[in-house]
């Protein structure tokens, strides 16, 4: 088990968990350059950071951004989330005051939704099936 790279241990629990995020823009207004994605993704990495996640892949287009997250099981995704929105938002817009003619009408960067997905090595069914035939005492 030890030799799978996304297995990491806490004081009472092995864990593995990963949770696909998406944020879109305000109106899913196209806001973001290439140049500001990149800042975002290290924003956006301090934050983890500072959470004891791991931001293991981040992209995005003019209107969004994908996070694949691996956090523990002490960390809340909707705080997670709250934080990731909040801090990237306030920063973006102090390094880019262009972005300002995004968000002037809603004064806000980020939709107010989210999407967050659990992911995980086996499929659904399959972990299904695993669970349906362990072996119950007599």
């Amino acid at each position: 088990m030890a030799e799978h790279s996304d297995i990491r241990t806490g004081r009472h629990c092995v864990f593995m968990l990963h949770a696909h995020l998406v944020f879109v823009t305000k109106f899913r207004h196209p806001v973001f350059t290439r140049t500001q994605l990149e800042r975002m993704e290290q924003i956006m990495r301090d934050v983890c950071t500072d959470f004891d996640t791991e931001l293991a892949e981040f992209n995005g287009e003019a209107d969004h951004v994908h996070l694949l997250v691996h956090f523990p099981p002490k960390v809340a995704v909707s705080k997670l989330v709250n934080s990731l929105k909040g801090v990237s938002s306030r920063r973006m817009r102090q390094e880019f005051p262009e972005l300002a003619r995004h968000y002037h009408r809603a004064n806000k960067l980020w939709s107010a939704s989210y999407f967050a997905g659990s992911m995980g090595g086996a499929s659904l069914t399959a972990l299904r099936h695993y669970i349906q035939q362990q072996n119950q005492p007599g």
